[in-house]
């Protein structure tokens, strides 16, 4: 038995791919990729990191077959997995390759293949290298996110709204949000009721992460008219607003 130092399906690409570039990749070389579910392709849209790792390896008189697991970490904190088989059918033949989604349909897909039955597998521990995370906070949506942030940092009209740094890097990774109305305690002048709003806008970005946006929306301005004002965490917006309230009482 040997293994080969290089395989077609475990040679690193000369750049970090996305999980989404990765996954286009396994797809396209599989003969059978039609075959999986409509389900698996739809979770692992927003997948947002994966990881490959040899499973096992089987090579006798000119024949071999390997096995790798290509794992997705998935937006709600879950794993996803995906089996590869790897394959020759006949000594020099180049490789081809299958794909499934269980692993017990991979098992029964190599008990096909023509290799000796006194060859040992070489079998190697199956290890997952992607950070743990914990749930998302928020039921995310995924939309065009990027653009959302840009529009709501566009329309923000105080001199201490977050920095070029916070827009750039939302523009970059951020690919699901969602927005919440949080309350507070009601604001009153002599002319009347002072409407402040205050939203959440939370974005979930490639990695994993999670960043906030807080926007107030009022009318406590010199000539009454609507304002927005965003701000990188709650307490700074509430500050604001009782800032902007006190102006006026």
């Amino acid at each position: 038995m040997s293994v080969p130092y290089e395989t077609t399906a475990y040679e690193p690409p000369e750049s970090p791919e996305s999980p989404e570039e990765h996954l286009a990749r396994l797809l396209g070389r599989a003969l059978n990729s039609f075959e999986l579910p409509d389900e698996v392709i739809r979770r692992l849209d927003c997948a947002l990191a994966h990881d490959s790792s040899l499973h096992s390896a089987h090579h006798s008189a000119g024949l071999h077959r390997e096995m790798y697991r290509h794992t997705w970490l998935l937006a709600d904190g879950s794993a996803l997995t995906l089996w590869e088989l790897v394959h020759n059918t006949a000594p020099g033949c180049g490789p081809q390759h299958e794909v499934y989604a269980e692993e017990e349909e991979l098992r029964a897909a190599t008990a096909r293949l023509p290799l000796s039955p006194d060859t040992p597998d070489f079998e190697l521990p199956v290890t997952v290298q992607l950070s743990p995370v914990h749930p998302p906070r928020h039921a995310y949506v995924p939309d065009d996110s990027a653009d959302h942030a840009r529009r709501l940092l566009r329309r923000a009209e105080n001199a201490d709204r977050p920095d070029a740094a916070t827009a750039a890097l939302l523009a970059r990774e951020a690919f699901a949000h969602q927005i919440t109305q949080a309350f507070g305690r009601p604001y009153r002048a002599g002319r009347g009721a002072l409407p402040f709003s205050l939203y959440e806008h939370a974005f979930l970005l490639r990695d994993g992460k999670e960043i906030s946006l807080w926007e107030v929306e009022h009318t406590a301005t010199p000539d009454g008219r609507h304002m927005c004002e965003v701000y990188v965490s709650e307490d700074v917006a509430r500050e604001a607003m009782e800032r902007r309230a006190a102006q006026v009482l």
